[in-house]
């Protein structure tokens, strides 16, 4: 409904009989008035919360009303006897407030504002103005205007637009026989403090609220109101750890009594102005409050007690990420100067958890310390400023100004050709999540998407060409499809790989018939011969989007033609859609039923490549899965393996890790014949990772034949790092405005420290290659829901951990034919945390704390893959001994 319809129905309710509650001249109403706020987990009572309640005496009385409109009144409310008391029953040892009194606990500034009268201008039932003193504290103010937005409300049954404490909001009433229920539609509401959340839904926070207010009348006027607002927030991928905020209001008329005559005046203005000079419209909303930490740590400090747990030792143990995000609460709240302190103090050996830390802050002084801090055109700081980067790319929140400053950075001077091309990348990534939030056509956005669309074609230097389209990969663009599907068919197989691989990416909606017939061609080879893992790549996207019949048939019939791994790889590859019924299924299923496709010569294909797809977890809230597909060449040698696993919770997917290993022109080593296509590949070995869908830089293990060589009597056999370092995951914070004036604020943030490590070693001695991937990870998430009146303050604290592993490792034995291979994915056993604190605090020092934690181990386990693999596990390590 539109601002001017519910304006006029406001209006139109007016006129028949009274809009709103209508006061008697020369009358005092007393009224008994509870506020009261707890906080808890989300399944809590009310006997175990935290949190107070606050009683008083309120009078009510009319002070003027327009003469020509019964419903158009200044009212004068003043509250007396404030007691503060638990919201439940405590034993005294957990009573924070026993033993103090209002004054005690308040102040006697604070209780004297408190008690000092104010006035509100209802006009139709809706509040047109609230008057109190602009030297009052926001706290107090807050508190009066919460008592004043329960006295609007509209007798007749309707949607209006209605301004109260919450902001702007729709509400809906319904008028029943001398009762009125109001239910505030909050989603609705339009405040000025906004907060920011996570733009991944899987990785997220979900907030269910509600305000209802019953209003019982009797001659029009208001007998009692009883307000109960519930806000629930909960983490999207464990909804066991979620929090609650529960507020609720009490009105209740106990008597009336003879009061002051109406005062004489020609509008609300000038009444209140011969009332008290100093009085003034405030405003109904509610004002910013601005907590005061007293005693709290500098960031400095903050820094000292947690610098150890940041250590790289530290970093698969949960210490690490609980520091980390402690760390970044303390530096959201810092100046450039202290951040620049901390960051000039660490160790060698702390300071690129130290630079995860400071990024990820995404405030405007750590960008700044930041940029200040780093020197882009020493190629000695490769490592630091790498740290900057990627933290960049995984930032929960990204705006404007850091995609500037990384464009600023890619103008300048740049020392190592490796950050040029993280740079680059990167900046995808970011114009994909500013596009997510609705920032495409920022100015700084529409520059850099320019830049990588124009960047594939404007330069010659394969390594460039490589790092345009690893971000246009990232920026996700629709734009770059055409480009894409133009570098599917390069001659360069990694052009087409990367240009493949970002196809698949897309939602099959915007992959055309155009793209479809290149994808095709590159597949069947139709215009040139195409290496296998390009062919491979080209059969995924077919496959993943939305085939015909006639692709699906064209496919299988291919079987049976291709080169030997591929059609073991193909034959794989159909399986496990169907077993693991994929989209394709369908449509595969009836492709199958004729016996031309479906028949033994074909499907009976031996050899060792694979691909197979499984679940990791599965739970209510989220469901996890991986899939592990593998390609070798004729010879027995890796050429790709592929390693994927999602996440996905509410209908929302999140590609949380892709590790890819590719091999090359290694034939060469043990004296066999290269496959079609693949005659004149330069020796090559790689890894490539994707990380909650960010695309990071491929790390090359060795690259021609002498470097090969040089790094095959080197090899220790340790994996090599491609990344490292700490993540912030979660990140939601809120200030959620309470119909009784108090305001809760809700922090959500999750970090994770990881280790991803990859390696290859090929044996010429035993013929024997061993293909390792290694992640070590631990993940800690905390939700924290804090009410502070800078006179007490009422939390709850709930928050889980985790430490795990998973290893996946390929042997390949190449002395006979056909070749051996085992394939392995291990996770270690696991323990998952729970906590759960609630905190009360005094502004006195006077503080409670209650504290609970449970514990669980979840058992390792290898994965299962297809009963071939096992077999052949069995062969390999009979044979190794």
């Amino acid at each position: 409904m539109s601002l001017p319809r519910l304006a006029s129905s406001v209006s139109a309710s007016a006129k028949g009989g009274a809009a709103g509650p209508r006061l008697n001249n020369n009358q005092l109403y007393k009224f008994i008035y509870t506020t009261e706020v707890l906080v808890d987990r989300a399944s809590g009572s009310k006997e175990g919360s935290a949190g107070y309640k606050i009683s008083s005496h309120v009078d009510v009385n009319l002070v003027w009303r327009d003469p020509s409109s019964k419903d158009d009144q200044l009212i004068q409310l003043a509250i007396s006897n404030v007691k503060l008391e638990p919201v439940s029953h405590q034993p005294e040892k957990k009573d924070v407030l026993h033993g103090s009194t209002a004054e005690s606990v308040l102040g006697k500034t604070k209780l004297a504002a408190l008690t000092k009268p104010f006035f509100l201008h209802l006009k139709n039932g809706k509040a047109k103005a609230f008057y109190s003193y602009w030297a009052e504290p926001a706290t107090i103010k807050n508190l009066k205007r919460g008592l004043a937005s329960l006295l609007q409300v509209q007798l007749n049954t309707g949607k209006v637009i209605e301004n109260d404490v919450s902001g702007r909001c729709t509400v809906e009433y319904r008028a029943v026989k001398g009762q009125v229920t109001r239910t505030k539609i909050l989603e609705t509401c339009k405040t000025e403090e906004t907060g920011f959340t996570t733009h991944t839904q899987v990785l997220g926070v979900s907030r269910k609220s509600s305000s209802v207010t019953v209003f019982t009348l009797k001659g029009g006027f208001i007998q009692s109101a009883v307000a109960e607002e519930t806000h629930s927030l909960a983490v999207n991928a464990r909804r066991s750890a979620a929090v609650k905020v529960v507020s609720r209001q009490t009105l209740t008329l106990v008597s009336t009594e003879a009061g002051s005559f109406e005062a004489a005046g020609k509008d609300v203005a000038g009444v209140v102005k011969s009332i008290d000079a100093k009085l003034a419209a405030v405003g109904v909303a509610a004002e910013k409050v601005k907590s005061q930490c007293k005693g709290c740590p500098s960031l400095f400090e903050h820094w000292q007690a947690h610098q150890k747990q940041l250590e790289p030792a530290n970093l698969s143990k949960a210490m690490a990420p609980r520091s980390f995000l402690a760390i970044i609460q303390s530096i959201r709240k810092a100046s450039k100067d202290e951040i620049l302190k901390v960051l000039k103090s660490a160790s060698k050996t702390s300071l690129p958890q130290v630079v995860d830390a400071v990024t990820s802050s995404q405030t405007a002084a750590s960008l700044h310390a930041m940029l200040d801090f780093l020197n882009f055109t020493d190629a000695k700081g490769l490592v630091l400023q790498e740290r900057f980067l990627y933290a960049c790319g995984f930032a929960s929140h990204p705006n404007e100004k850091m995609l500037q400053a990384l464009l600023d950075i890619s103008k300048g001077k740049i020392g190592s050709t490796d950050i040029k091309e993280s740079l680059v990348i990167i900046m995808g990534a970011l114009v994909y999540k500013l596009c997510q939030k609705g920032g495409c056509n920022l100015p700084t956005v529409v520059q850099v998407k320019k830049l990588i669309l124009e960047g594939p074609d404007s330069t010659r230097v394969e390594s460039e060409v490589q790092m345009y389209l690893l971000a246009l990969k990232n920026s996700m663009l629709p734009e770059a499809i055409p480009i894409f599907t133009k570098y599917a068919e390069s001659e360069v197989g990694a052009y087409s790989t990367i240009a493949l691989t970002a196809l698949q990416r897309y939602n099959a909606n915007l992959i055309t018939d155009e793209v479809k017939q290149t994808v095709n061609r590159v597949y069947h080879q139709n215009q040139r011969i195409y290496e296998k893992n390009v062919r491979a790549a080209a059969a995924d996207i077919i496959l993943s989007s939305n085939p015909s019949y006639i692709e699906v048939k064209n496919l299988l019939l291919s079987i049976g033609n291709l080169p030997h791994e591929m059609n073991k790889y193909m034959v794989s590859k159909i399986q496990d859609i169907l077993r693991f019924e994929m989209p394709a299924s369908k449509i595969i299923q009836r492709a199958l039923k004729d016996m031309n496709t479906h028949n033994y010569d074909r499907f009976a294909k031996t050899g060792s490549s694979s691909a197979f797809s499984g679940f990791m977890a599965q739970s209510a809230d989220v469901t996890s899965t991986y899939s592990l597909d593998i390609l070798y060449s004729g010879s027995g040698i890796l050429r790709r393996s592929n390693m994927n696993i999602y996440g996905a919770s509410n209908g929302a997917v999140l590609h949380g890790l892709q590790v890819a290993i590719e091999a090359q022109g290694l034939e060469s080593l043990i004296a066999a014949t290269p496959d079609e296509g693949e005659e004149d590949l330069e020796s090559f070995a790689g890894m490539s990772a994707l990380l909650f869908d960010v695309q990071l830089r491929p790390v090359t293990f060795f690259k021609g034949y002498s470097d090969l060589m040089s790094k095959m009597f080197s090899m220790t056999g340790e994996p090599m790092n491609v990344v490292k370092g700490l993540i912030l995951l979660t990140d939601h914070s809120e200030v959620i405005q309470l119909q009784s004036g108090l305001k809760a604020s809700a922090e959500f943030q999750g970090g994770l420290a990881i280790d991803i490590s990859g390696g290859m070693e090929i044996s010429l001695w035993y013929r024997e290659s061993k293909t390792s991937i290694n992640n070590r990870g631990a993940l800690v998430v905390t939700g924290n829901v804090t009410v502070d009146m800078d006179f007490m303050r009422v939390g709850v604290e709930v928050s889980f951990e985790t430490e795990a592993s998973l290893d996946f490792i390929t042997t390949v034995q190449f002395s006979e034919y056909p070749f051996l291979v085992c394939m392995q994915m291990d996770k270690t056993t696991f323990p998952i945390s729970e906590y759960l604190s609630k905190y009360e605090s005094l502004s006195s020092g006077k503080s409670i704390m209650s504290r609970k934690s449970r514990k669980q181990l979840i058992p390792g386990s290898e994965f299962p893959l297809h009963q071939e693999n096992s077999n052949m596990c069995k062969k390999v390590f009979d044979s190794s001994w």
